[in-house]
Order: structure tokens, then sequence, then C-alpha cells
């Protein structure tokens, strides 16, 4: 067991990991749709259909890369060759996804499925470990959510980069043809993911095993450490529950401030406030070690719910300064929840461990990746939907009815995930359990070691 403060150096090397992978999925949740629909001119049923079949495949394929993770025994570990071995392949696939051929539209559908769904199966690949990994960086439960809000403070990082200069570079290098700029734009962006994966393989370290974890784990005993896992099947949920809430916001924001409000020129700076999540994720450590992981959750969630009001009354009142504050507050609670989520699903490995013997980090872990993915399928999905039975038209003057969906997608929808959160956050009982769980591992791991 490794209870030790893992070197600077390394916390940055792992976390700049998310920062890769918001460099690609950032651009792919907030801008996809839109450059589908009004770039290159697909129906918004088409792809919302596309966004659904996608999500359903990628309810195999995350938790074939945990089960292979678990059977990865390499002198580099388990979960970190795995930077090395996608890196490449993600980063290709990332610039392939926004390079639609001008082709037939049948053609265009099709090239759409095949590279959207090899760019969902390799983001499962390569973004799995980044969760997995980390309960072997270190066993001390302080020193992962020390380190798990690093990791989100640099995926605020590729975020930021993503919301504030995506729409300038595309507009810069397109020359006015938007769908070559996106193109360009990925090229920079995957260029960059790749330099840090390929970073954090050379710069991360395993050091935490256990006699389970120095294995091959076949997928019968990993199965073990599910069982009776509720702490896993609740976050498994939340993460689910709130990517969809996410997603549909994201997706639609480009949506709601051209045709809702009518001011296009705000959207790079309404994206970039969720840099003000910083305020709030500096502090979840240690606000964690004192009122526990699930109520620092769902206070987040509740400040997050008082922002898409304060939003709402904004569109109201045709109030842009309550339309900003209601986007800061949104941010504020997102930095409380969301800097959580993947922390959470890590300790519920130790769970597992505790209760059966068996540390099934990567199968357990899948969870993460999969509630990103699924949520994102099933949001992606219904937004598109929405849009497309509103009787949403790109780039023209949109009706009553396109202008609700969009408003439904924007605040009303992610309201409702954000209170499915909370009622389920109060069944979670981990945190009272943690000190007990940790003390009878390290003994139970120094035994066997």
């Amino acid at each position: 067991m490794s209870t030790k403060q893992v070197p600077w150096f390394e916390r940055i090397s792992y976390s700049l990991t998310d920062t890769a992978s918001n460099l690609v999925f950032q651009v792919v949740t907030t801008y996809l749709l839109f450059y589908y629909t009004d770039s290159i001119g697909m129906s918004a049923a088409a792809v919302g259909t596309l966004f659904l079949i996608a999500r359903v495949i990628d309810a195999f394929d995350s938790p074939f890369f945990g089960i292979m993770i678990d059977k990865t025994n390499t002198r580099w570990g388990k979960s970190r060759p795995w930077f090395l071995w996608l890196a490449l392949p993600f980063s290709v696939i990332a610039v392939l996804t926004f390079s639609v051929p001008d082709i037939s539209p049948s053609g265009q559908i099709v090239y759409a499925y095949v590279t959207y769904i090899l760019l969902g199966i390799l983001y499962a690949g390569i973004n799995l470990p980044v969760t997995s990994i980390l309960p072997s960086l270190s066993s001390d439960p302080q020193e992962r959510t020390v380190i798990g809000t690093i990791r989100v403070l640099f995926a605020m990082v590729g975020t930021i980069a993503v919301t504030t200069f995506t729409l300038p570079i595309v507009h810069k290098l397109g020359q006015g043809n938007d769908a070559k700029g996106f193109t360009w734009t990925m090229i920079i962006f995957a260029s960059i993911a790749f330099v840090l994966f390929i970073n954090a393989f050379f710069n991360t370290k395993e050091r935490v095993v256990s006699a389970s974890s120095q294995k091959s784990l076949p997928v019968k005993e990993g199965m073990k450490a599910i069982k009776g896992n509720w702490p896993w099947a609740i976050m498994l949920f939340i993460n689910f529950i709130f990517w969809v809430a996410n997603i549909m916001k994201t997706q639609t924001t480009t949506y709601y401030f051209t045709y809702k409000i009518e001011r296009p020129d705000l959207i790079p700076m309404v994206m970039g406030l969720n840099l003000v999540m910083i305020l709030t994720l500096v502090i979840v450590p240690s606000l964690t070690k004192k009122l526990g992981k699930r109520n620092i959750m769902i206070f987040g969630l509740i400040v997050s719910i008082i922002g898409q009001l304060i939003m709402f009354m904004g569109d109201q009142a045709s109030s842009i300064t309550l339309l900003i504050t209601g986007s800061v507050v949104v941010s504020l609670g997102g930095g409380f929840a969301g800097g959580l989520l993947f922390i959470m699903i890590v300790d519920t490995v130790d769970y597992g461990e505790w209760k059966t013997g068996v540390r099934a980090q990567g199968l357990l872990t899948a969870s993460s990746s999969f509630g990103v993915k699924f949520g994102m399928g099933i949001g992606g999905a219904l937004s598109a939907w929405m849009l497309g039975l509103s009787g949403y038209k790109a780039g023209a003057v949109q009706t009553a009815s396109a202008l609700r969906a969009i408003e439904l997608n924007f605040i009303w929808i992610p309201i409702v995930c954000y209170v499915l959160a909370i009622i389920a956050l109060l069944f979670y009982t981990l945190d009272k359990d943690e000190s007990q769980m940790l003390a009878d591992l390290k003994a139970r791991n120094n035994i066997a070691l």
C-alpha cells in the first residue's frame, strides 16, 4: 500500500491526460451536432439516431476495455500502457470525424457512422485508464482526492481551450468554410492530445499493488467485485444522469444563444465561464475531508439548480446580466459535483475489494466511461430528436416550438437530471464506512504481501 504524496511532476503528467481527453471530447460534445447539421447539412433527426446507435455500441466497449485492463499484466502496469497503445489511433480518428467529405448525403451519413463510432470506441479505450490508474497511484483517499481535483482542474484547461478558441480558430482557418475550419481545428487539438497521452505514459507509475492486482483477472472473478457493491451502482447511475444533463445543455448552447437569445457573440464568453469552476475545485479536498464527498456533491448539484433557474429568469427578463450570473453559479456548482464524480467511482474499487477480496479496478471504473458515453448518447440523441421534431431549420428564423425545444434542452432537462442525482446520493453511504474499510484493506494487504 502506498500512502505517500505522489510527486508533483507525476500529478501534473497524470492530470494532463484529462486535458488531452477534453481537447477532443469537448469539441465533440459542444460542436459535433452543430458541425453535422449546419456545416455539413445533415438532418438533426438522422444525427440523433447516429448518436443513439453509437452509444448502444458503447454499452459494450467500456466494459470490454475494463475487462482488458484487468487482464493486462505488463512491466508498465495494467492501465498505463493503454496511453501508449491508443494515443495515435485516437488522435487520427478524431481528425477524420471532423473531416466529412463532400459526397452524397447517404455517403456522408455512412462516413459519419464509421468515424464517430470508431472515435467512441477509442475514447473508451484511452480515457478509461485515466480513471482506472488512479487507485494505483496512491492508496490514501485524501491523496486521491487531491490528485482527482488536480485532474479536473487540468480537464478544465482543455475545456476552456476548446470553448474559448474553437470558433475563432474555425473562422480563421476556414476562411468562410466552417467545415474546413473544424477539420484544421481538430488537427491542432488532436496533435496536442497525442503528445499529452504519451507524456503520461512515460511519467506516471502504478505503485499500489495487492494480491489480486498483480495477476491477470478472469472476467468471472472480476464480476464478484460488483455483487453487493451498491456504492458502485449508485455512482454508475449518477455518472450517467449527470452526463445526460451535461451533453443536452452543452450541445444546445450554440443554438440557445444563436436563436433564443440572438446573441451568438456571447457563446465563447459563456462557455469560457467554466473557468470559475476552479474557484470551487481547489477547495474540494479540504471540504470533503470535513463534510464528506457525498454531502459536497449534493451541495454542488443544488447550487447548479439555482444557477439554471437564474438563467431562466434572465431569459424571461431579457437580461444578459442575469444570464451571465446564472452561468457563473452553474459553473461553481459544477466544480463541486463534477470534481467528485471520478473520485467517488474510484472509491468503489476499494469497497469491492473490501467486500469480496477482488480488486477489479478496470471493470469497476469502466462505469465512469460508460456513464459518460451512454449519457452523451442518450442526451445527444434526445436533444437532436427534440430539435428535429420541433421543426428546427439550420440558419433560419426558428418557430416557437423549436425555441421551446432549445429551452428545454438548455434549462429544464438539466434541472430534472440534477434532482434525480440528488435523490440517488441520499442512498450513498460509503463515506461512513471509509475509515474502517481502508484500515481492513491495509491490514489484509500487508499480510498478503
